[in-house]
């Protein structure tokens, strides 16, 4: 069955982001002039993801407002003659997108199983919002690639510092199926660093089969006194094999301050309209840092 359908859960408080985020969605935060879940929803689109459900809690209705079409905004740049303006705010109206709120955030393996319905019997993926993605091929795609071949649960995982693995879930790998592919013996949600199984730890892409649902029914509370999706995933694990698909790419931390800071440094970089400015500005910057 073809992958078609993605999940991305947006319900998070965004405590680290306070006191911003007691009237702001973290996930409006803009990386120069593009909100964070605008990334997530283009690299969905790239991989052929037909329709997305946008998991949301209190306080994120400006993500609605900003998938949704604006025709003042939309006619008044048509007629000042604003084309290359009107063409981005278009790119935002394009989408299957569909909103539920999760009105008690009980934790990501909750908001994942508030999907249930608008999955059905289908693999889908779960794509969250804190990572950024950058590669020749989205990462999204690679794990429906690897779908295609194994018809199989494949998660998104990366080699991270050793000492910094209490941050993730982390696998403990078993075979090198093929070049990248892991089968998985086991996964820990945040393990201690001298208990920690690998340094391959789980970086927010997760293509799923709808059994997993049945795991996050039952599923009882873990870290945090929250429903852990890799406690359910390990569970999944035991009646069918999971895999996990090593990325190689770049990935961006959106979901602390300093990775934020970093991130909209990286992309200032790339960016037409500023990135001169910005070289220039680093390099004077960096004359009164010595």
């Amino acid at each position: 069955m073809r992958v078609r359908k993605a999940v991305i859960p947006a319900a998070g408080l965004g405590t680290r982001f306070l006191p911003a985020t007691k009237a702001l969605a973290k996930e409006m935060f803009p990386i120069i002039d593009k909100p964070t879940i605008q990334f997530i929803v283009e690299e969905a689109k790239k991989s052929g993801i037909e329709d997305i459900l946008v998991v949301t809690g209190k306080g994120k209705r400006p993500i609605e407002d900003h998938f949704d079409s604006v025709p003042e905004l939309e006619q008044n740049l048509k007629e000042k003659g604003k084309n290359d303006l009107l063409k981005l705010v278009q790119q935002t109206t394009d989408i299957n997108l569909y909103f539920i709120r999760q009105s008690h955030p009980r934790g990501l393996g909750d908001a994942v199983l508030m999907a249930k319905d608008f999955v059905g019997n289908e693999p889908f993926v779960v794509m969250l919002g804190d990572d950024l993605m950058r590669d020749k091929v989205p990462l999204t795609k690679q794990l429906i690639n690897r779908y295609d071949q194994t018809h199989a649960s494949t998660l998104a995982v990366m080699r991270v510092p050793h000492d910094q693995v209490y941050k993730y879930g982390v696998i403990d790998p078993g075979t090198e199926v093929s070049q990248g592919l892991y089968d998985v013996k086991k996964f820990v949600e945040k393990p201690a660093v001298d208990k920690a199984p690998s340094d391959l730890a789980i970086i927010g892409r997760y293509l799923l089969t709808p059994e997993i649902f049945d795991m996050l029914e039952t599923q009882k509370p873990g870290a945090g006194h929250e429903i852990q999706l890799t406690d359910a995933i390990d569970r999944l694990n035991k009646i069918q094999r999971v895999f996990a698909h090593e990325f190689k790419g770049e990935r961006f931390d959106v979901g602390y301050k300093f990775g934020f800071l970093k991130t909209s440094i990286q992309f200032g970089l790339d960016h037409p309209e500023v990135k001169d400015d910005l070289k220039n500005y680093i390099k004077e910057l960096a004359k009164t840092l010595k």
